[in-house]
């Protein structure tokens, strides 16, 4: 087949489906908003595309999202056509649609099948929003703005042949007229590369310049953001290191997160002083924090891949929370390397973390039970043992790429021919 993907910051979450499908002998094209000068990955044949116009200024609010994705529709839609006039025609069609690219391309190819990654569908209740009391809608149009970003989901829902969801939560918050054309398939994860190594070393920086080396006898806890924003819980995180430090006085605070926004509002700065999340909490609970206990915490920003999974093969207990929204890999890879968990109890987490069997689970808002689960699994390694590879194996068994989820996929794409 002649397959096209979709994604703008491409791979993305088709990074293992795309050189699986150029190794079974098709032909596979992605196109990529990324600037880059390679024509080729992995076998698969890049192709650019960027907006030729940006955003209206000072247009209306509820709809400027919206515009945005009629542009880079515009723009894809636009590449398209140069494909098409170059003689290339696509059998399928895969995409990532949350930006709108694919929006156009039924108008291009009519005769290829369209199947969209299903990612979330915004409810304006009983996820993410109005989830959290600390940072409350103030304008009751918003609900009205939500509506309005459901369009690029609505309207791919009139071409799309299929979609595919990585959780069962996520693909039930579409809409039950499309619910039933997606299939649930997670993304994977290579359970062979990230597994357990005991003999793990890790040096840090301290914050006078000298190392520290880090192994599987010393108590780390991990905590991993894309970004640390109080979609992903880094607000109570940060208000259970006061009692979690005191109650500790050996352990290290490893935390690993960008300074930005990946979900919901940017902090207002006349309101909190800062206009980044990261700093906020920190000068919240810094004053309950000795100094020679602020030592032990280790903000390391982004880290690169190949020093990621080292770092929670160190971990003695892995924490992991979220509004309830999309699951992050990383947690998926935390089970995957033997972690012993401690994660909020939200959806979609209960497929992956079941109550003391694959880790334990605490309330989202509650710092002191985050606490007291941490402390009582670093009290007792036998048990972080076994949540950690009772972990591992529901990971290997329902989230393994090679094993179960590349399979599943590579015939997902099949059965849109």
């Amino acid at each position: 087949m002649n397959i096209l993907f979709i994604h703008q910051n491409f791979p993305g979450q088709f990074k293992f489906l795309a050189p699986a499908l150029v190794q079974q002998g098709h032909r596979v094209l992605a196109m990529t908003m990324q600037k880059t000068d390679a024509k080729n990955w992995q076998g698969v044949e890049l192709v650019n595309y960027k907006a030729a116009r940006g955003t209206t200024p000072n247009v209306h609010p509820w709809v400027s999202d919206f515009e945005t994705k009629t542009i880079r529709g515009e723009a894809c839609f636009r590449a398209a056509l140069a494909m098409k006039a170059q003689g290339f025609t696509p059998d399928v069609i895969v995409a990532h649609h949350g930006w709108g690219e694919s929006l156009f391309l039924k108008d291009v190819w009519p005769t290829a099948k369209l199947g969209i990654y299903c990612e979330f569908f915004y409810p304006p209740s009983g996820a993410d929003v109005g989830f959290d009391p600390e940072f409350p809608e103030t304008d009751p149009g918003d609900v009205c703005r939500l509506r309005l970003k459901n369009l690029n989901n609505l309207l791919h829902f009139e071409v799309a042949d299929a979609g595919i969801s990585p959780t069962q939560w996520q693909a039930s918050t579409f809409p039950d007229g499309f619910r039933h054309k997606i299939t649930v398939i997670h993304d994977g994860i290579d359970t062979h590369m990230v597994s357990p190594n005991p003999a793990v070393t890790l040096n840090l920086k301290k914050s006078d310049g000298s190392d520290i080396a880090l192994s599987k006898n010393d108590e780390v806890i991990t905590f991993v953001n894309r970004n640390l924003e109080p979609y992903r819980g880094y607000h109570t995180f940060m208000r259970a290191l006061p009692a979690l430090l005191q109650a500790r006085p050996n352990a290290r605070i490893l935390i690993v997160g960008g300074n930005d926004v990946s979900y919901g509002a940017r902090p207002d700065k006349a309101k909190y002083g800062s206009d980044h999340w990261k700093d906020i909490f920190i000068q919240e609970v810094r004053p309950q924090i000795s100094d020679a206990n602020w030592q032990r915490v280790h903000f390391l920003g982004h880290v690169p891949y190949q020093y990621f999974i080292p770092l929670l093969q160190l971990s003695s207990v892995h924490v992991y929370l979220t509004y309830p929204f999309v699951l992050s890999w990383s947690l998926l890879e935390a089970m995957s390397a033997g972690c012993a968990i401690v994660a909020s109890d939200t959806m979609p987490l209960r497929e992956a973390i079941l109550q003391n069997e694959t880790g334990r689970l605490v309330n989202f808002f509650d710092p002191a039970a985050i606490t007291r689960e941490v402390c009582a699994l670093l009290d007792n390694p036998d048990e972080r043992l076994r949540l950690g590879s009772k972990a591992r194996a529901f990971a290997q068994s329902h989230y393994d790429l090679q094993s179960v989820c590349l399979p599943a996929q590579l015939k997902w794409v099949e059965s849109l021919r």
